[in-house]
């Protein structure tokens, strides 16, 4: 089988040839420099996002709160994540920067607040 991506590792966005066999990449072609070969072999055989979303406050400035991953989590994981993201609710001032869920998912990836908020 064979799968067309574009790469999005660097502004070139070359467009990749993928031949799969089980699973598994076996040929990249149309890539550029190398980060092309790795990009396909990820987005293949361990696709990862990182999860930006909002959570709930209450008596604060703003009434939803942006957040994101501090790493990219496996694709398959994202609505998971999104099931314990929805229970969160804050209620006091928080930072750019600052961690508000440790380890979701017990994958060691940490949610992170992406604006202050008083």
């Amino acid at each position: 089988m064979t799968k067309e991506l574009i790469c999005i590792e660097c502004p070139k966005g070359c467009a990749l040839s993928v031949d799969i066999e089980n699973c598994r990449v076996v040929k990249v072609s149309g890539s550029e420099c190398p980060k092309g070969e790795k990009y396909a072999v990820s987005e293949i055989e361990d696709p990862k996002r990182i999860l930006t979303s909002t959570v709930l406050t209450q008596g604060l400035s703003l009434k939803m709160l942006p957040v994101r991953t501090d790493r990219p989590i496996p694709k398959s994981r994202i609505f998971e994540a999104m099931n314990e993201i929805r229970k969160i609710k804050i209620n006091k001032a928080v930072n750019a920067g600052d961690i508000i869920l440790e380890n979701l998912l017990g994958i060691e990836i940490n949610l992170i607040v992406t604006r202050d908020v008083i």
